[in-house]
């Protein structure tokens, strides 16, 4: 029973301390000075204030703070998420505004490999975040992701290169691979 109390306050320092998710106040703290366009003391001190608070009070929904591998990997990956997005954009835009194009609307169940939790939500917030897809149903006990494409000729291809080009390298980054991942 003394072994419990003493490891208690162990698990309990975590949910104690100020930056329980570091990445998350750096992110909110810089997004806020962005939205700002400023500089001033008074804007550096807001931001400080919600990169400190903001992670706090919502630490409960967020669990404990997740640690990406791979820091260049990862910004290479980020990389090819907006490139994605910017091809994306200009190939719905041609869709749209060409009255000949006969788009062919696909749901596309794309099986997955990846268990973490956030990089879950991560690949199916890049799928929906990239013009043309949506991430409709994210079922984590079945492993799988259901996706709307606004136009697939090929379901089996589109899910195959949402595995490969999102999905192998969120597995990297998340421990869940130690391969060299293609993205």
């Amino acid at each position: 029973m003394k072994h419990d109390a003493a490891a208690k306050p162990d698990a309990d320092r975590s949910t104690r301390r100020w930056l329980t998710h570091p990445v998350l106040s750096l992110l909110l703290a810089v997004v806020w000075l962005l939205l700002q366009q400023s500089l001033a003391p008074a804007q550096i001190l807001t931001a400080v204030v919600l990169g400190l608070i903001v992670p706090r009070l919502v630490h409960g929904f967020l669990g404990p703070a997740t640690r990406p591998r791979g820091l260049l990997f990862t910004l290479r990956f980020m990389a090819i998420v907006l490139w994605d997005i910017v091809v994306s954009n200009l190939t719905v835009a041609r869709i749209v505004l060409d009255p000949s194009s006969r788009p062919q609307p696909a749901w596309v169940p794309v099986r997955l490999e990846l268990r973490h939790p956030l990089g879950i939500t991560l690949l199916a917030t890049i799928i929906t975040t990239t013009p043309g897809t949506v991430s409709c149903v994210v079922d984590e006990d079945g492993g799988a992701i259901l996706v709307h494409a606004l136009d697939c000729a090929d379901p089996a291809a589109m899910a195959a290169q949402i595995k490969q080009r999102y999905e192998q390298p969120l597995r990297r980054i998340f421990g869940e691979t130690s391969g060299e991942t293609t993205a």
